[in-house]
Order: C-alpha cells, then structure tokens, then sequence
C-alpha cells in the first residue's frame, strides 16, 4: 500500500481551514465604541408614557426593560451589569452617550459608558 504525501498534505490543510473557519468570530470581538442616544429596549426610538423621554426610559427600565442605545435607526439592547455603568446610563437617559463594549446583533455587552457628543 502506498501512502500519497500530497494527498494527506492536502486533507490536512483543508481540515485545519475548516476549523479555523468554523471557530466562533466572537473570540476574536474587541470593545468598540457607539455613540448614540440612550433609551429603553421597550420603546426604542419612540418613547410612549406622558412626561419627558427621560421620564420612559427610567419607568419602562424600573419595570424591567433593558436600557438601549439609538444609533441612527439602529436600536442596541444594552446588556450591563457594572453598577457605575448602569448609573451612567439612569443619568444619561434620553442624552447622548458613547457605550463602549463588544455587539453581538443587535445587543451591545456594555464595558463602559460615557457621556457623547
């Protein structure tokens, strides 16, 4: 029986293309900043209670909406844990805010929050 060295050369280099391309892209995600208006993950763009839009988006998240970033016509759920960023977040509600962290969809896992520009 006689072994093809090319042949194996050549399964071996498809095999291990394969795998890096079936890896996740998510292990190679790297923080990214967005800048937009913060909202809430219920009303989106547009805010539906009486009083301000700063007044929604602080109910609708005391009623257990997640808080969202507006981004053009781009609505990001944001998913944070970090107290001081959700704090940031309850201040900046209807303000613009730079949210830095890594997207996956349309929901931003939140590493940091700033007030934008």
């Amino acid at each position: 029986m006689r072994i093809d060295t090319k042949s194996i050369s050549a399964a071996l280099g498809a095999l291990i293309l394969g795998a890096a391309l079936a890896a996740p892209s998510t292990l190679a995600a790297k923080d990214q900043t967005y800048t937009g208006k913060v909202s809430d993950a219920m009303c989106g763009r547009k805010h539906m209670m009486e009083g301000s839009a700063a007044e929604c988006v602080r109910a609708c998240v005391a009623k257990g909406s997640k808080y969202a970033l507006v981004v053009g016509d781009k609505v990001y759920t944001l998913e944070a844990s970090d107290k001081a960023a959700l704090a940031m977040l309850d201040k900046l509600a209807d303000q613009q805010a730079s949210v830095k962290g890594v997207a996956d969809g349309d929901t931003i896992k939140v590493t940091s929050v700033k007030a934008g520009s």
